[in-house]
């Protein structure tokens, strides 16, 4: 099963796809529907999707311009509003009655689907979550949702989502981060990418910071009853690996590549992945697209660090070069390659900026006119 994809069988989850997923071949919901449905034998399932923006651009495009008015209002969300496809005839949610860290925009697509809330928790064990719920629905409501309805709930509501009716409700939930933030979110997005590959868990750090395979107990006591004062190795060397990532060179540079992505991203991580540069000539036209802004911090060595869309590039261009490209990118009209390297000196430095220009439009921020 993809890391990003769960799926559910009545009660039971799968770790193996089989052909239980959504295929290019169905070409639509309603053929996966009924392919399912003699598949299954007619046993209730459920099919999540999460980080649902990250594998369309048009998608992730529609939701960063919906929301930019609620970021105008509240800020930008530190750590991404999160997208999730729910699609099935489950009985309710798979994991149950909860509550989110998230305030959750409900989209509803087909069929319909019913939402159960309570303003607190209802049961007073210490767990997290209740699958049998029964018992409580008395001092629950409940709100139904149909295609093309929109609903609202706030972070520090408990919610289950349930079948409205037998036939399969697709809905898409777009989370904004409200409640139990913790800084560590935020350290390792500084620290370390995170794995495209595994959307849905929490990716290790030893992209940057190397992994230490030794003891982290230490030997001893002595004769005297005493510890050795030298910390062990499992100790001192993640210690030594992070404070020379600190460095303020390396951190500096990180902390600019993060801030400009998150900044382009628009609150929408992670963001769809960036196509291959393609080769530009003098004669191409090229257009900016209105809703990506690019952004652009100094480099270390002189360089600047671009960004666009969640993506970052780093180009040996000065500030004043990328700011007079970006100018001459901000034409009402396709500008060919051409005109726009006429606005750097001759040499490298247009080389760099052709070189540039591809890597923009490969995060999607130009675009090629016929």
């Amino acid at each position: 099963m993809p890391s990003h994809v769960q799926f559910m069988v009545d009660r039971v989850q799968r770790d193996v796809s089989d052909d239980l997923l959504p295929a290019a071949e169905d070409g639509s919901f309603d053929a996966y529907d009924t392919r399912l449905a003699a598949r299954l034998d007619g046993r209730r399932h459920a099919l999540v999707v999460n980080s649902f923006h990250t594998f369309d651009a048009a998608l992730w495009s529609r939701e960063r311009a919906f929301f930019a008015g609620l970021w105008d209002v509240v800020g930008l969300p530190l750590t991404g509003a999160i997208t999730t496809l729910f699609h099935g005839t489950y009985e309710h949610s798979p994991v149950g009655v909860h509550k989110d860290r998230f305030a959750t925009f409900m989209f509803g697509l087909r069929g319909r689907k019913r939402m159960r809330f309570w303003p607190s928790k209802p049961w007073d064990e210490p767990v997290s979550t209740k699958v049998d719920y029964a018992d409580y629905c008395g001092e629950s409501f409940t709100a139904d949702v149909g295609p093309g309805d929109l609903l609202y709930w706030p972070a520090d509501y408990y919610h289950v989502g349930e079948s409205g009716t037998a036939a399969p409700a697709t809905s898409v939930n777009v989370g904004v981060p409200r409640e139990e933030h913790h800084v560590g979110y935020e350290l390792e997005a500084l620290l370390a990418d995170h794995d495209p590959n595994r959307l849905t868990g929490r990716s290790s750090l030893d992209n940057l910071l190397p992994l230490h395979d030794v003891p982290v107990t230490a030997p001893g006591p002595g004769a005297n009853g005493l510890l050795s004062p030298t910390l062990p190795e499992g100790l001192t060397a993640p210690v030594e690996s992070l404070h020379a990532f600190a460095r303020p060179d390396r951190a500096a540079r990180r902390v600019t590549a993060v801030s400009l992505r998150r900044w382009t991203a628009g609150g929408f991580e992670p963001v769809p992945a960036a196509a291959a540069p393609r080769p530009l000539g003098d004669v191409e036209l090229l257009r900016a697209d209105p809703r990506a802004h690019i952004f652009w911090g100094t480099e270390g060595d002189g360089g600047t660090l671009c960004a666009a869309n969640g993506h970052h590039t780093r180009t040996p261009l000065k500030h004043r070069d990328v700011r007079r490209l970006s100018r001459a990118l901000a034409a009402t009209r396709p500008v060919t390659v051409a005109v726009l390297l006429e606005a750097l000196s001759p040499g490298i430095q247009r080389e760099a900026a052709r070189a540039l220009l591809q890597q923009l439009e490969s995060f999607g921020a130009l675009r090629r006119e016929p």
